[in-house]
C-alpha cells in the first residue's frame, strides 16, 4: 500500500502547488446512462463527452451500487453503501434514517466552497424531503420532479408526434416522442441554461456546481434533430436472451417501461427498435446540453482550474436478457461511465481498473486537497489518476432487493437481496433471502469470455477458482446475518 499512499501523495503536492489556489468543481450527471460514448465502443454520438473523455481520465469499469436512482445517489452522495444507510427503495429519503450524513456538496459547503445544483442530484420524487437544501448555498433548481411530466413547453402551437411505438404512456406523455421544438422545451434544456447562468454567477468564487441531467431516462422524447443523427437499422441489433442457467430471482418484470398486471404491453420488434432509438437520441440530446456548460466553463476561463467528473447513477438495459429499465445486478445495469478532466489529471488516459461510485466522495475531496468526513466507505482514485495501472479494489459490489421495488408490497420487506462482486475476471452473485440469509440462487458470468453475461457458470468445475476467491470477498463485505422479525404482540 505505501507505493499507492506515495503516489497519492506526489499527486496532492502537484495539485496543490497549482497557481496555490483551491480547484473548483462540475460534477455532471447523467440518469440511466450506460457507458454509450465511442471511447466505451458505443454507436451513440456524443461529440463532447468524446472530447471530456479525450481531455482526461476514463475507467472502464466504474460501477454503481444499486441499479436504481435514490439508493445510488444516496449512497454516491455520502459515500456510503445501500446497506449502512439502509436506504434500498426509491420512497425513502436518506435524512429520514440517516440525519446528520454529511454530502459531497456539503462537505464541500463547510469547507468553504460555494455549492449549487441544477437539475436532478439527489433522488427526485415522492420522498418527503425534497433534494437536500443543506447540501447547496442556494435553492436547487429543476431538482424535484417527475421524468413522467416532461412534457414539451412551446410557445405557439405544439408540433406533432412523430413517433409510431407509442403503445403505451410514461407518467402523462408518451413513452415515445419525436417533436421537432427546442432543446429548452425539456428538462435538460433549461438545466443546462440554468448551469451556464449559475457559472456567470459563481465564477470569481471557489465552487462546486452539480448538473444533473435527467436524460437519456425514459421517456424516450429527446427534440426530432437528435433523433435524425441515426439510421435505426444501423444501430446494434437487439439481442434479448437470457442468460442459460441463471435463477430466475435474477430477472424483474420491467414494470417501469413495459407497465404491469393488465396493463403490461409486450413491444414488437419495430417498437422495440424504435424505443432503443429514442435512447440514444436522448443520449445525444444529453451530451449538447453537456457541451454548453463545458463551453460556459472555458468561456469563463475557469477550465483551468477547474476538476469535471462525469458519471451516471446507474446503467440500464434495453430488451438485453428479456429485460427493459433497471433494477438487476447484471452487468448492463452495474456498469457506468466515469470520467475525469481538469487540473492535476492525464489527458487522453484509460484504465481497466475497477471503480465504484463510493470512491467519488474521497477522489474529489482529495483532489481538492480537502479532509475527508468520518464513515466514508469508498476509496480514493487518486493513485489511479497518478497511475493507471494501480488499483485500489480487489472487486466492486453491487446489489439490489427482490421484489425490485418491494416498498409496494404490503410487507414493505424485501424476499431476498442479490449482492454482486465484480472482480477482474467475473461477476458473481448471491441472492440470500431476506429474513434468514440462505443462498437461494447463484450466478458467475466470465466476463473474459462472455462479456453479454448469456452462460451462468455458477458451481462450474472450470471457474471454481475464481468463483471462491469473489464469494469470500463477497462475504467480507457482506457478511451472512439474520434481518429481525417485525415485532409481534402476543394476543
Amino acid at each position: 500500500m505505501q507505493p499507492l499512499l506515495s503516489t497519492a501523495c506526489s499527486l496532492f503536492c502537484a495539485l496543490a502547488a497549482h497557481a496555490g489556489t483551491r480547484p473548483n468543481v462540475l460534477f455532471l450527471m447523467a440518469d440511466d446512462f450506460r457507458p454509450e460514448i465511442a471511447s466505451y465502443g458505443s454507436v451513440a454520438l456524443t461529440p463532447n463527452l468524446d472530447r471530456l473523455a479525450q481531455a482526461g481520465l476514463q475507467f472502464d469499469r466504474a460501477y454503481c451500487q444499486q441499479a436504481v436512482c435514490n439508493p445510488s445517489r444516496s449512497s454516491l452522495l455520502t459515500g456510503r453503501r445501500p446497506d449502512t444507510l439502509r436506504i434500498w427503495n426509491n420512497s425513502t429519503h436518506f435524512r429520514e434514517l440517516n440525519p446528520s450524513a454529511v454530502t459531497l456538496p456539503q462537505w464541500f459547503l463547510q469547507n468553504g466552497y460555494t455549492t449549487r445544483c441544477t437539475g436532478k442530484i439527489f433522488h427526485n420524487w415522492h420522498t418527503k424531503e425534497q433534494g437536500d437544501r443543506r447540501s447547496w448555498s442556494a435553492p436547487e433548481f429543476l431538482h424535484y420532479a417527475n421524468h413522467g411530466d416532461d412534457a414539451p413547453q412551446v410557445t405557439g402551437p405544439l408540433p406533432p408526434n412523430l413517433s409510431t411505438a407509442n403503445i403505451r404512456n410514461y407518467g402523462n406523455g408518451p413513452i415515445c416522442e419525436c417533436r421537432d421544438v427546442p432543446d429548452e422545451a425539456y428538462y435538460d434544456g433549461r438545466v443546462a441554461a440554468e448551469a451556464v447562468k449559475v457559472l456567470a454567477e459563481i465564477k470569481n468564487q471557489p465552487f462546486f456546481l452539480a448538473v444533473g441531467f435527467w436524460k437519456p431516462h425514459a421517456p424516450f422524447n429527446a427534440p426530432k434533430k437528435y433523433w435524425d443523427l441515426y439510421t435505426r437499422d444501423r444501430l446494434p441489433p437487439l439481442d434479448g436472451r437470457r442468460p442459460d442457467g441463471a435463477p430466475e430471482i435474477a430477472f424483474h418484470t420491467s414494470s417501469e417501461i413495459l407497465g404491469g398486471g393488465p396493463g403490461k404491453v409486450t413491444p414488437t420488434a419495430a417498437q422495440a427498435a424504435e424505443w432503443r432509438h429514442g435512447y440514444y437520441a436522448n443520449v445525444s440530446y444529453l451530451d449538447a446540453q453537456i457541451g454548453k456548460v463545458l463551453a460556459a466553463l472555458e468561456a469563463h476561463g475557469l477550465t483551468g482550474n477547474t476538476i469535471i467528473a462525469f458519471t451516471s447513477d446507474h446503467g440500464y438495459h434495453l430488451g438485453e436478457h428479456s429485460l427493459w429499465g433497471k433494477t438487476s445486478t447484471f452487468e448492463y445495469d452495474a456498469r457506468v461511465p466515469l470520467l475525469f478532466s481538469g487540473r492535476g489529471i492525464q489527458a487522453g488516459v484509460r484504465t481497466r481498473s475497477l471503480a465504484e461510485l463510493t470512491d467519488l466522495f474521497p477522489t474529489l475531496t482529495a483532489l481538492c486537497g480537502l479532509d475527508q468526513p468520518a464513515g466514508l466507505q469508498g476509496r480514493s482514485l487518486l493513485p489511479i489518476l497518478h497511475d493507471p495501472s494501480a488499483s485500489v479494489h480487489e472487486a466492486a459490489f453491487t446489489q439490489h432487493p427482490r421484489p425490485a421495488y418491494y416498498d409496494r408490497e404490503p410487507s414493505g420487506l424485501p424476499a431476498a437481496m442479490g449482492y454482486s462482486a465484480r472482480t477482474d475476471r467475473v461477476r458473481y452473485t448471491e441472492w440470500r433471502e431476506w429474513k434468514t440469509g440462505k443462498v437461494i440462487g447463484r450466478e458467475l458470468y466470465d466476463q473474459s469470455a462472455d462479456p453479454r453475461e448469456l452462460r451462468n457458470l455458477a458451481d462450474d468445475a472450470s471457474v471454481a477458482q475464481e468463483q471462491e476467491r469473489a464469494a469470500r470477498l463477497l462475504l467480507e463485505q457482506f457478511p451472512l446475518h439474520l434481518e429481525p422479525e417485525p415485532s409481534k404482540t402476543s394476543l
